[in-house]
């Protein structure tokens, strides 16, 4: 057992496999397939290993431990509203800890519609599943800058039922999107529009991929990173899941290369998997 320590201490970091958390069990998609498929593309990389701890709906004694991990996926969605399901006060502290001392955060999809009563949470994720009166929104405009929408103006947020669309890369330098075609169709999808935050935290979003919704008539963030404390974090938008319901979205090949690279850079500030 101390030789296999030995041999693994003495291994590259970048050899070493990342330890990842999924935190699930409350949400209004299918957690449980977002989670599986989170796993399995994630550990198929060979670049992870990946535990999962899931929350009770009350959680009182449920308290993982997130200094265990290089970076901490969040499956979790209690609920926009404000008597939505938030975590034991304890889960919360030791969860801001964690990122202000360097851990990784990633967002998946519904997670960022979670806390509303949170305000560090809506500060660390910036464009969230808000009212318009929550604060400013961002778009893309035809210069392909972000742009702000103040706070009232724009859209409610919402989305149009499944669709195929296309989803552009913003920043084709960044090391998450650097190699990764610059567009894709992307399949089955259910496009976000409308998310407001802190006018703060707005400043501080770097938006990686953007996509033309046909209900707002604006180019909508997708994907988007930005640092807090010494940790950073990662919001994707894609990833919709139903119950009963195939999700062939979570197939397509140009955006769960975008994740695993995504979960890489959260965990170690760098990329070394593949954009082919």
């Amino acid at each position: 057992m101390r030789l296999l320590l030995l041999l693994a201490l003495a291994l590259p970091l970048e050899a070493q496999p990342i330890r990842a958390l999924i935190i699930d069990g409350v949400n209004n998609h299918d957690w449980q397939a977002a989670t599986t498929f989170l796993k399995t593309t994630l550990e198929r990389t060979g670049r992870f290993t990946v535990d999962v701890s899931t929350a009770p709906a009350q959680g009182e004694n449920w308290r993982p431990n997130f200094e265990n991990y290089q970076v901490v996926i969040n499956n979790f969605n209690g609920g926009h509203l404000e008597n939505g399901i938030r975590w034991p006060q304890a889960v919360e502290q030791d969860f801001l800890h964690y990122l202000n001392k360097g851990g990784g955060v990633v967002i998946f999809h519904a997670a960022n519609n979670a806390f509303l009563k949170w305000p560090e949470y809506n500060q660390l994720v910036g464009l969230l599943w808000r009212d318009k009166s929550f604060g400013p929104g961002l778009v893309i405009d035809i210069q392909k800058k972000p742009m702000l929408v103040a706070a009232g103006d724009g859209f409610a947020p919402g989305h149009g039922p499944r669709h195929d669309f296309r989803v552009d890369i913003l920043d084709t330098k960044h090391p998450i999107t650097k190699g990764l075609p610059v567009f894709w169709q992307h399949k089955a999808e259910q496009l976000t529009h409308g998310q407001h935050g802190p006018p703060e935290a707005l400043k501080h979003l770097h938006i990686l991929t953007y996509a033309y919704s046909k209900d707002s008539k604006r180019n909508e963030p997708m994907d988007w990173v930005r640092k807090y404390g010494k940790g950073r974090v990662y919001t994707t938008m894609l990833g919709h899941t139903w119950k009963n319901e195939a999700n062939p979205n979570l197939d397509v090949p140009e955006f769960q290369r975008l994740l695993v690279r995504a979960v890489e850079w959260t965990a170690t500030g760098k990329v070394t998997l593949p954009a082919n």
